[in-house]
């Protein structure tokens, strides 16, 4: 088994079209990046597993089986991208300039996926381990997780290391979200008739004020010590048919952010009291609720072994404690923690996700695979 060069994969893995189509309707889906990492990996010795319930939609999961009575450990990377439309430049070019390579998923998050290869293919050939070294490359984390939660249906480790990037800080929480559709429901009738129309957009705007003052609370409240308070926005409206028209629906999509502590549940009951409030004090403000996606928030035990491995493994290549931080986005961490896999989250420096310029910063991505190496090789001995 011989090991390889992270920016050498990486900017294979970067020419590899791999957008979500699930984001962006016609995008190329992880077939062909699921095909790079498949045969880099069975090349190295690794048993892999390709996992497709949806056609086109691949997560791989290769192992390096030990030798027995040892930890293992999975790593654990997104192979989807956003989209490549408005990118300065070509998206698909993994241009190398002042010792940053950049890329569509240079930062997000191909730069982990080709760290915790490498690292993986490097600690395995050092010797033997006693526990298992566990690659999984999942799709459709930009979306709706659908490539973890598969491959958690087959397989589990003793803890995980999920490498989104992290500007080589140690994160130990982030915050989850649920959507929400509220509709209130007004009465159409011609713009003439005020006696017979009751206007659905303009008593929406009332629970428009309703929400804003429910997020100057939640800002006034208690805070978690790294992650803040929880958050609630209106992202979209939808209402009305014409200017001479009575609405008899305006529709908002709302998005609360939530920490470790609260729930889609509790958030439920917090924004039915607001509805209820207003259905009291609001002349015919009539609604319909309904919950959307929901996802949990992510808090990890600093005690754990594979937290205090991984650390210890940053401060001797940093030469520093690592900083300890927390992700106001969510990941995949959330459902490892679920399935009780004992995680965090430790990747990469650069800047961009999502943004028309992406990079890595090369040296966070040899220091990243350094220290993977250091720890799976510690973790699994």
């Amino acid at each position: 088994m011989t090991s390889s060069d992270p920016t050498r994969l990486l900017a294979r893995l970067v020419a590899v079209d791999s957008v979500n189509p699930d984001l962006v309707p016609g995008g190329a889906g992880e077939s062909g990046v699921a095909d790079v990492c498949d045969a880099w990996l069975a090349a190295r010795g690794f048993e892999v597993h390709r996992l497709e319930k949806r056609p086109g939609r691949p997560s791989l999961v290769a192992v390096a089986r030990g030798t027995g009575g040892g930890r293992s450990l999975m790593l654990n990377g997104h192979l989807d991208t956003v989209g490549l439309s408005g990118y300065d430049g070509d998206p698909l070019d993994p241009r190398i300039d002042g010792g940053r390579m950049y890329g569509r998923g240079t930062f997000d998050m191909k730069g982990g996926i080709a760290a915790m290869m490498t690292a993986a293919a490097r600690a395995v050939s050092r010797g033997p381990l006693r526990g298992d070294v566990i690659v999984a490359c999942v799709a459709d984390e930009e979306h709706g997780s659908l490539g973890t939660a598969e491959v958690l249906e087959s397989f589990t480790a003793d803890a995980a290391i999920v490498t989104e990037p992290s500007h080589l800080e140690v994160t130990l929480a982030h915050k989850g979200f649920v959507w929400f559709d509220v509709e209130v429901e007004g009465r159409a009738a011609h713009g003439s008739r005020p006696d017979l129309g009751i206007d659905a957009i303009a008593k929406a705007g009332h629970f428009l004020v309703a929400l804003e003052e429910w997020g100057r609370r939640l800002a006034d409240g208690p805070a978690h010590p790294l992650l803040g308070t929880g958050t609630v926005h209106a992202s979209v409206v939808h209402g009305g048919e014409e200017p001479s028209t009575y609405p008899a629906r305006c529709r908002i999509t709302l998005e609360r952010r939530t920490v470790p502590g609260e729930s889609a549940d509790s958030v439920e009951r917090e924004l039915t009291a607001v509805l209820d409030q207003l259905a009291t004090t609001v002349p015919d403000f009539r609604h319909r609720l309904t919950r959307g996606l929901h996802r949990e928030p992510f808090e990890a035990d600093p005690e754990a072994a594979i937290v205090r491995t991984l650390t210890h493994h940053a401060e001797q290549a940093l030469g520093r404690p690592p900083v300890i931080r927390a992700e106001p986005f969510w990941t995949d961490c959330a459902l490892l923690d679920r399935a009780g896999i004992p995680c965090l989250l430790f990747g990469v420096d650069g800047e961009g996700a999502h943004a028309a310029t992406e990079y890595v910063e090369l040296a966070s991505l040899d220091r990243l695979t350094e220290i993977l190496t250091d720890t799976i090789a510690d973790f699994c001995a």
